[in-house]
């Protein structure tokens, strides 16, 4: 959840939006095996060079212990084939 001024954005699952609520749907997230210490750096811009190479659009959300890449579900394909190719480990996808 992120509050500022003018803007109140909560990332969830999609089945607990209220009807009604302006959303972006559609979203898959691909969870990077965690806890990642604070001090190891570059963990998203692994991620992100290969989706943006695709061509793929992410949104990517930091948590104490993980980091989060979601993708649109059209896209889940096509981001895991890149990341596999760029040397990562998906599972379960």
């Amino acid at each position: 959840m992120t509050r500022r001024r003018d803007e109140l954005s909560i990332v969830c699952d999609e089945g607990r939006v209220p009807p009604g609520t302006k959303a972006e749907r559609g979203f898959r997230a691909l969870e990077v095996v965690g806890p990642i210490p604070f001090e190891v750096v570059g963990v998203l811009r692994a991620l992100a060079v290969p989706l943006g190479e695709a061509k793929i659009s992410l949104f990517a959300i930091a948590t104490y212990d993980t980091d989060l890449v979601l993708v649109q579900e059209a896209d889940l394909v096509r981001a895991v084939e890149a990341l596999r190719e760029a040397g990562h480990v998906v599972e379960g996808a």
